[in-house]
């Protein structure tokens, strides 16, 4: 047992982190072991693979993520701030390599290979992004004379521009929703957010007239018997066949023929296999862990946190809904993982950062150590 008198940080870590959101989390992670080991052993059969890669890689991923999980909940939101700046810095430059030297993959150029390791530099753009752009809001608000707004808005189109040559326009999407979110947040005009809401629709349907695949994908949805929707399809009887209950682990038929089953169609094996009841238990933690930190976060007194955790979790939030959507056909098709559940080495350690700062953000501080930071702030302004 841990005593509050002990000045080490390690119990100042663990007297003052949310542990109800830290336990949820850590029940995602395990659940995505669970899963991978049920949904993953066909699809590597399949490509020639032991039947065991992609379960081995995925628990090879998750050790060094809960570590970086852990180690960045330790973080003070100023240190959050200062590695947030150099990873999305790191991250951009990545983007840059990966659209000039990158190999392309169905159209896209979304992947490089460094030291063996194949990286998806946009999902390591996604958190550190949001906690820059929450910054920048936050000083907004502190000091309307300073273009911070303006300069959030800079930074966003730069991300979008290079997201749209890979192109990437999932993860565009999502980043737009969790900009124009935090702007909302942020007390800005309604006009301003209707404008932006009206650019994002206009993006949306420029890519509908000028993008083949994005046109096939909407079209698709629209009207299935246009093309082929055979994992769409495919998901859908899946939740059929496994009704509340499921059909028991490994009795799962749709994974022996979905390519994707263990990354963007793994909620719809749980459904098979696990039934609707684990379903709706994971949309329960995944709703937990959002509404969870959106209480916490506007319990704190400090701008930046409250923005940056808010932030933090619409994204982790906006990204599960997707994955879900996609897999009940309440949306077109777009590859994007569930969090923690999905096979996937860039987006669990990107997802791991993310929560990592979510952590460190909610935890409970002293008013003292607030004021202490907020002085410190107006300090360097003045200087």
């Amino acid at each position: 047992m841990l005593s509050r008198e002990e000045r080490t940080p390690f119990s100042e870590w663990w007297w003052t982190v949310d542990k109800p959101l830290l336990g949820a989390i850590l029940v995602l992670m395990l659940t995505g072991v669970i899963l991978s080991l049920a949904a993953s052993p066909p699809v590597a059969t399949r490509i020639g693979l032991d039947p065991f890669h992609f379960f081995n890689r995925h628990v090879l991923f998750l050790l060094p993520s809960f570590l970086v999980l852990i180690g960045v909940s330790f973080l003070s939101p100023r240190s959050i701030r200062r590695s947030a700046l150099v990873i999305f810095t790191i991250s951009i430059i990545l983007i840059m390599v990966t659209l000039a030297i990158g190999p392309e993959v169905k159209g896209s150029r979304r992947w490089i290979t460094l030291i063996g390791v194949n990286i998806q530099a946009s999902e390591i753009a996604k958190p550190s992004f949001v906690v820059i752009a929450a910054w920048l809001f936050a000083e907004s608000t502190k000091r309307p004379e300073m273009p911070a707004t303006s300069m959030a808005l800079v930074l966003l189109l730069m991300l979008v521009s290079l997201l749209v040559m890979e192109p990437d326009f999932g993860q565009t999407m999502l980043i737009l929703m969790v900009w124009g979110s935090l702007f909302f947040i942020a007390g800005m005009r309604m006009i301003w957010v209707f404008g932006l809401a009206g650019l994002g629709a206009a993006g949306l349907f420029s890519a509908y007239l000028f993008v083949p695949h994005v046109a096939g994908r909407i079209k698709r949805f629209m009207n299935p018997a246009s093309g082929d929707t055979f994992q769409v399809d495919t998901a859908m009887e899946a939740f059929y066949n496994g009704g509340w209950f499921g059909l028991g682990p490994g009795e799962g038929i749709a994974k022996r023929s979905l390519p994707d089953s263990h990354t963007d169609f793994v909620f719809a094996v749980a459904a098979e296999e696990f039934g609707i009841i684990l379903c709706l238990a994971m949309l329960a933690l995944f709703a937990f862990v959002v509404i969870r930190t959106l209480s916490r976060a506007y319990a704190n007194e400090d701008m930046f946190s409250r923005f940056a955790a808010s932030g933090l979790a619409i994204l982790f939030g906006v990204q599960a809904a997707i994955n879900m959507s996609v897999n009940l056909q309440l949306i077109p098709a777009k590859g994007m993982t569930l969090p923690f559940i999905s096979y996937g080495g860039s987006s669990i350690v990107s997802l791991a950062y993310g929560v990592g700062m979510m952590l460190a953000l909610t935890r409970l501080r002293p008013r003292t150590e607030v004021e202490a930071s907020g002085r410190a702030e107006a300090m360097r302004s003045y200087a």
